[in-house]
């Protein structure tokens, strides 16, 4: 059949998801330019997609990693140790990003009273007690509430234990596993049309104007988090692969980042990135876990959220800062950012815990989250698009490293 002779539909499935998804979000913007009382009505599209993705999201972690272990190998390796000191090793490095770009470039908050409906955590032990909490939750409270590290310990026990159990009764949940990963790529087909739905009811509702006063804040902020994205990132890569890291990144942040920017949860990106993890053909057992795990702990752009935002505060209250206490918030940011929510706006109610560090009281630290909050916008989506794709980066650069070294040494016997 020839180009002339296909129909629209079916020039359609002919294109890759993310050329659709470029079309949709030009789509968007033009819609929202042109007929911004249209546009505004298609906010209900794009929650529809999201709230899709949040479904499906719990569920096809919980089936996917019991399938992978109950079904494990034994003397088969997977690789999660290096992908968790890369991700503790990428958000440590954007955190200290941060604090040398805010030392370079500081910024002045207008800070005022606002009433802002959150409860930030009161410490880091309160922080990692409610991580150690996460881990113990009820397993049918853990999927309701789309609790990661929850279900990931609850799939890791139950893959363990079904490990033991007869061939069929493994077979059954690795058919089922194929059935959720089914429905997950249905889901994602319609991406396109939920980024069109996101873009223009988000142009066409807040458009920009509330950010203007606060450009250079936002500057400091999507410039670490490019910052980190096109050169620490790389260069952490580059370490691991000792080859050209650019092709795996721009990938990663084309196929994963774009949709997570535009969702703003790191949360609802996980169906994307093992997605993203299969069809860039690494091993399952790896990714089933280090993706759903990575969006609780691999949170870069979140300490760069944190840092920036704390550092302002701090220098708009002329507060001074030595060496030793910008590392100590850096160790400080890396640690709430990982136990940041996986939703949008999560890294902000950590704000009032790093700004404890500086004697700064509540009251205002409050302010300066209530500033997060309006610049939320892009912050959010640029902090969720560079943790996201950071996930499916640094797991596909564990396992390749992994399988060039076993190609090594198979050509050394």
């Amino acid at each position: 059949m020839t180009a002339a002779a296909l129909s629209p539909l079916q020039k359609l499935k002919r294109t890759s998801l993310v050329t659709q998804i470029v079309i949709g979000l030009i789509a968007g913007i033009l819609l929202a330019l042109l007929m911004p009382e249209v546009a505004r009505s298609t906010t209900f599209i794009g929650k529809v997609f999201v709230s899709a993705l949040k479904a499906v999201a719990p569920i096809l972690v919980f089936v996917l990693v019991m399938a992978s272990i109950a079904n494990h190998k034994l003397g088969q390796e997977t690789h999660i140790r290096p992908i968790l000191f890369l991700y503790l090793l990428g958000t440590f490095a954007a955190a200290v990003v941060a604090v040398v770009a805010s030392t370079l470039f500081p910024s002045s908050l207008v800070l005022a009273t606002q009433d802002v409906a959150v409860s930030p955590p009161g410490g880091i032990s309160e922080v990692l007690q409610s991580l150690l909490l996460s881990v113990v939750d009820n397993p049918l409270s853990a999927l309701m509430n789309a609790n990661f590290i929850g279900i990931l310990a609850w799939a890791i026990g139950m893959g363990i234990a079904i490990r033991h159990a007869g061939e069929t009764t493994r077979t059954v949940l690795g058919d089922l596993s194929n059935g959720v990963t089914l429905i997950v790529r249905m889901v994602i087909r319609f991406a396109p049309l939920g980024i069109f739905g996101l873009v223009a009811s988000t142009l066409a509702t807040s458009g920009f104007g509330a950010l203007l006063g606060y450009m250079q804040l936002l500057a400091e902020l999507i410039g670490c988090m490019l910052f980190v994205a096109l050169v620490i990132n790389p260069a952490i890569v580059f370490w691991k692969l000792r080859r050209n890291p650019y092709p795996l990144v721009f990938t990663c942040l084309r196929e994963s980042g774009i949709t997570a920017f535009f969702t703003r949860s790191s949360a609802a990106n996980i169906p994307v990135n093992l997605e993203l993890s299969k069809r860039l053909g690494l091993h399952e057992d790896t990714y089933s876990v280090s993706i759903p795990l990575g969006a609780t702990i691999n949170m870069a752009g979140a300490a760069i959220t944190i840092t920036v935002l704390t550092l302002a505060a701090v220098h708009t209250l002329g507060i001074a800062v030595d060496i030793p206490t910008a590392v100590l918030l850096s160790v400080v940011a890396a640690i709430c950012a990982c136990g940041a929510s996986g939703v949008a706006g999560g890294s902000l109610l950590l704000i009032p815990l790093a700004c404890s560090l500086f004697g700064i009281p509540s009251e205002i630290a409050m302010q300066v989250v209530a500033v997060g909050f309006i610049i939320g916008v892009l912050q959010d989506s640029a902090e969720t698009a560079l943790n996201s794709s950071t996930d499916v980066l640094f797991t596909a650069a564990a396992c390749l490293a992994q399988e060039e070294q076993a190609e090594r040494i198979a050509q050394k016997v």
